[in-house]
């Protein structure tokens, strides 16, 4: 009997274990980014000075615990065709996945509007954390969707690889 018991406890402690680490991971630390808290700016091409673009029914979320957690989407009267004149494209971006909660950002739907080029990544800003550039995805229909990317100073600082003299020094924390 007590060999029940105790395989009975362990059993329920490993299911309360595994559906509390589910649910912090999926919804604990993730906030929503009020649309009053929200800018949404794109780099000009070839220069050093962000735009604001304007934007209407927005919805974002972020978390603290990941610089790579934030998401958003957006609609604006910014045409695709514009912003590819205007602004600075972000070459080989891919939308990270969202929460599944998260309803209006599908990466894969996203990831398959730029790969087909109905979709354009432009960099909003560079090192928003050090080694993490924030982009945005504006379709042809009018909508756009924000993230954070991983840049190469970020990846080789997260894979142990020297920096070399083309990423700036890691702050100190």
């Amino acid at each position: 009997m007590t060999g029940k018991v105790l395989t009975l406890f362990l059993v329920a402690a490993a299911l309360a274990a595994g559906l509390a680490m589910y649910y912090l991971q999926v919804y604990a630390f993730y906030e929503d980014v009020p649309e009053n808290d929200a800018e949404i700016v794109l780099m000009r091409a070839g220069e050093d000075t962000a735009e604001p673009i304007p934007f209407e029914t927005f919805e974002g979320i972020d978390a603290d615990s990941s610089p790579i957690r934030y998401r958003a989407c957006f609609s604006t009267e910014v045409s695709l065709e514009a912003a590819r004149e205007r602004f600075e494209a972000y070459p080989d971006a891919a939308p990270r996945v969202a929460p599944g909660w998260f309803s209006c950002f599908d990466a894969e739907a996203i990831g398959e509007m730029i790969a087909d080029g109905r979709a354009g990544v432009f960099l909003s800003e560079a090192n928003i954390e050090y080694g993490i550039d924030r982009v945005v995805a504006i379709t042809e229909d009018g909508f756009g969707y924000v993230w954070h990317e991983i840049n190469d100073c970020g990846e080789k600082s997260y894979d142990g690889t020297p920096l070399g003299e083309d990423c700036p020094p890691r702050p100190e924390s």
